[in-house]
């Protein structure tokens, strides 16, 4: 466990780096919010992983930027396009949105464009993996149970305050998430290996007359 006082760059960055110090390899996919400090340290950390933008907190900037009016159906609509079963029907749903509500919420239209690529890079992985890597909720639920312990005991008086009781908390999170099987990795694998080797064989090798 490490503690730090601030959610920059650098502060990610060597977490990230004290991560891989520790045997963290073989990074593919990075799953977080749009904190701009910690893209930015996975950009460096990770180079080559794919980012997933958190579709949950995704979703969320939707709904507070529609007007109340739009709110049910504008929101149903970009879930639609985020969930879509590929990324062409994404594409397509992304492309008939737009057209809706260019002119009604120019704002809004915006931002699901502009986002549109990192919010569905889940979508290029197999169907299997596709649930558990759209949001942060798992994360989200660990911070939340951090926060009500937080609340209880309001001061830390020092960091080794703060390791010793959160660390006894992400202790007994381990001992549960270990018991458990949330990803069967043979799959994702086998397709990995695929896409390297199409990705190899793929390669044009330019000749040129002497």
């Amino acid at each position: 466990m490490k503690v730090d006082d601030s959610e920059s760059t650098d502060a990610w960055k060597n977490y990230f780096d004290w991560l891989k110090a520790r045997g963290l390899k073989g990074v593919d996919v990075v799953v977080s919010d749009d904190h701009g400090g910690l893209v930015k340290a996975v950009q460096k950390a990770f180079q080559g992983a794919t980012w997933q933008r958190c579709q949950a907190h995704f979703l969320r900037n939707v709904h507070d930027r529609l007007p109340k009016s739009l709110k049910r159906e504008g929101t149903e609509q970009v879930k639609a396009i985020l969930q879509a079963p590929n990324v062409q029907t994404s594409q397509t749903l992304l492309q008939s949105f737009l057209e809706t509500y260019q002119e009604k919420v120019p704002r809004v239209t915006k931002l699901v464009e502009a986002a549109f690529d990192d919010v569905t890079a889940v979508l290029t992985l197999p169907e299997p993996y596709r649930r558990r890597l759209r949001t942060t909720n798992g994360m989200e639920r660990l911070n939340e149970e951090f926060r009500r312990r937080e609340r209880v005991i309001r001061i830390f008086p020092n960091r080794e305050s703060i390791i010793r009781i959160m660390g006894s908390l992400l202790m007994e999170q381990d001992e549960k998430w270990s018991s458990r099987c949330y990803l069967k990795m043979d799959e994702y694998f086998s397709w990995k290996a695929k896409q390297h080797k199409s990705a190899k064989s793929s390669k044009v090798t330019m000749i040129y007359p002497s």
